[in-house]
């Protein structure tokens, strides 16, 4: 296994605040572990996550934000 790029594709703005399209790019680690890094809207930032499944559940919004995977598994 090796590390996997993704983005985060938001179809709604729910919060109003980053916009919609890609608004973050990410890495999950062989671990399991990934790292978010916000590149839209004024207010960038990189947060390290225990799991994938961690990001989805907080920026998911219920489907209106997509992990979508650069690489393949």
């Amino acid at each position: 296994m090796t590390a996997r790029r993704f983005e985060l594709h938001r179809d709604v703005d729910v919060s109003g605040i980053s916009g919609t399209g890609v608004v973050a790019e990410g890495v999950a680690f062989t671990d399991g572990s990934a790292v978010l890094r916000w590149t839209a809207g004024v207010h960038h930032s990189t947060v390290v996550w225990p799991d994938i499944a961690s990001v989805e559940i907080i920026h998911g919004h219920g489907g209106a934000t997509r992990v979508l995977w650069i690489d393949e598994a």
